[in-house]
């Protein structure tokens, strides 16, 4: 999957590397062994991948680049793990066309990983951790930043909807508080919702101060973002990344 990551204004952030720096950025990263620890299947197609951290020091909300070492082809993917775990773990959904992901599912425990990072401005300010009232709305895999964010604060006052097509793809779900946590499952009724993210909102107030995350398709990110803003959250209050 490719992602940009987008500011509230909705407009693209890009941590760029200067040229001309006189080494070879990749060479300097594999020098830091990325080992895989485990693979962990959650369904036929979605994986979580944990592997050294190396040290790195990110922000929840950030992603890193992943790929095989020797391999030209690498994908950006949101930080799985808390700031606190001593792995970096990342969610990974297999799709038709996506070498990276096809070849990462083939790795075995002590492989050697191509990691560069961290990366994104899809954080939360220092002084909202504990003040701020949280919405976070993900679509698929695009739920990976808000495991990190939800892991890595105690105490977060966020709520989570989760929109999938089959309630089965709701990963990992209780490692949130059942209270925080809304499944929304358009294709069966066994999630907390039966229909898109969408019409949950539509059916349910948002108080206007509520800080707004939005991290998926960009189909869903784009009505979200018109539907919030049309019933008076200001677009300041409203951070998006879009998957691809």
């Amino acid at each position: 999957m490719e992602r940009q990551a987008k500011n509230k204004k909705g407009k693209q952030s890009m941590l760029r590397v200067p040229n001309g720096t006189g080494f070879d950025m990749s060479s300097v990263e594999l020098r830091k062994q990325y080992r895989v620890w485990e693979i962990r299947n959650l369904t036929e197609s979605t994986y979580v991948l944990r592997f050294d951290r190396c040290g790195m020091e990110f922000v929840a909300g950030q992603h890193i680049t992943l790929g095989i070492p020797g391999d030209n082809q690498v994908r950006e993917y949101s930080i799985y793990s808390t700031m606190q775990d001593p792995y970096l773990e990342v969610l990974i959904k297999e799709v038709d066309d996506g070498l990276v992901s096809h070849r990462l599912r083939k790795v075995h425990k002590g492989d050697l990983l191509q990691v560069d990072g961290p990366f994104g401005f899809f954080t939360i300010d220092e002084e909202k951790i504990i003040s701020g009232k949280f919405l976070f709305v993900a679509t698929g895999t695009g739920i990976a930043p808000f495991h990190s964010l939800a892991g890595s604060y105690s105490g977060l006052n966020y709520t989570l909807l989760h929109g999938v097509r089959l309630a089965y793809e709701g990963y990992e779900r209780s490692f949130f508080p059942e209270d925080r946590y809304i499944l929304c499952s358009s294709r069966d009724e066994l999630g907390d919702f039966n229909g898109r993210v969408t019409d949950y909102l539509a059916m349910n107030e948002i108080e206007s101060d509520t800080l707004v995350y939005l991290c998926g398709n960009c189909d869903m990110i784009y009505e979200v973002y018109d539907q919030l803003t049309s019933r008076g959250i200001d677009s300041d209050q409203i951070k998006t990344e879009v998957y691809f």
